[in-house]
């Protein structure tokens, strides 16, 4: 990598690495940019001339810059990370606790599911649900921005997780009609 203020570490968390402030609101055109940037100083074709071990931790650094990437561009992921790093792991598989007006909420949406005649209902039912989405994304935003909570966050995280399952089973379901 070239040489610059403070050289990034393969060990640097995804903010780091890519000079951001730790959180959920993010610039998405500046982290664009700066993997776009750090992928040219990392191409493994730049170290050619140094040999194959060169390339090798060129190589390295490309996928950890790309794993960060992706990780940093979807809201979910990032916000889901950003709990891990404060110490609140999301354990999706083994902690499903959530509260009881979002498991009602799930369970009207799934009771308009296989009551749905068409895709129009369908597609509202697909509204609803990303509307819901939009709302809880702002929520979480808030609650990792403002008020640092990574509790709450793994909580919400989870949420949208099902949210998000939801989404994917609806739009199985428009593909199918």
């Amino acid at each position: 990598m070239e040489s610059g203020v403070e050289a990034p570490s393969l060990q640097d968390d995804d903010f780091r690495l890519f000079g951001l402030p730790m959180g959920f609101a993010l610039d998405r055109a500046a982290l664009d940019e700066r993997w776009k940037a750090l992928q040219r100083q990392a191409h493994p074709d730049r170290f050619a001339a140094q040999g194959t071990a060169a390339q090798r931790v060129a190589m390295q650094w490309s996928v950890r810059i790309n794993e960060a990437y992706q990780r940093l561009k979807d809201p979910l992921k990032r916000a889901a990370y950003w709990c891990e790093l404060n110490g609140a792991p999301i354990k999706a598989e083994s902690n499903t606790a959530m509260p009881t007006a979002f498991l009602m909420q799930q369970m009207e949406w799934r009771e308009a599911l296989e009551e749905a005649a068409g895709a129009e209902a369908i597609e509202a039912l697909l509204e609803q649900t990303q509307a819901f989405r939009r709302d809880s994304l702002d929520q979480l935003g808030r609650t990792i921005d403002q008020q640092r909570d990574a509790l709450a966050a793994a909580q919400q995280v989870r949420a949208l997780m099902f949210v998000e399952r939801f989404a994917d089973d609806l739009h199985g379901r428009l593909d199918r009609l």
